[in-house]
């Protein structure tokens, strides 16, 4: 299958599409936990929407050009929040689920950290690959296919600070 290629407004409208998904379920909860980068956004509308707080948690598992080589999973040590406290139910967000493996490890961080606040932990995503070990509990488009997805976002990897300074250079400093 050929690559995804996602607009500004396709983005916004699964993160819509999404924030619908979970509300009709009539399931509720405390806080929202995004996984940085790919979920910032995610979790970021998410927030605003449900006019929840938002945590988060940065990960890397891809690096290389483009960002397109997966790696070893790196979470940090810390989390993110307002409050001392997750809360009982958490909606964990993410961009997409491709392998699986950081959802499924981010699970099992959070139990090591924080089980004596979280009773649940509901998961969603924009998209979720055929060829990932983990079933989120909510997303957007199942894809069998496992399409590399260009966001659009990812200009900004490739693009050069100087390439912006000269684009930008009325800016005023």
């Amino acid at each position: 299958m050929p690559d995804l290629h996602i607009s500004w407004p396709e983005y916004r409208e699964k993160i819509e599409e999404l924030a619908v998904l979970v509300y009709q379920s009539g399931w509720e909860f405390d806080q929202i936990l995004c996984l940085a980068r790919g979920g910032l956004r995610v979790g970021d509308l998410l927030s605003r929407i449900y006019e929840k707080p938002l945590a988060i948690l940065a990960i890397s598992s891809y690096g290389g050009s483009g960002d397109r080589l997966r790696g070893s999973l790196k979470i940090a040590s810390h989390l993110t929040a307002i409050g001392d406290s997750l809360g009982r139910r958490v909606l964990l967000v993410d961009d997409l689920v491709d392998s699986g493996v950081s959802l499924e490890q981010t699970l099992g961080w959070l139990k090591q950290h924080y089980s004596a606040d979280i009773q649940e932990i509901r998961t969603g995503v924009l998209w979720y690959k055929a060829c990932s070990k983990f079933k989120p509990d909510y997303y957007i488009d199942y894809l069998p296919d496992n399409p590399w997805i260009n966001q659009p976002f990812e200009i900004y990897d490739q693009l050069k600070i100087e390439e912006l300074s000269k684009k930008h250079s009325a800016v005023r400093v």
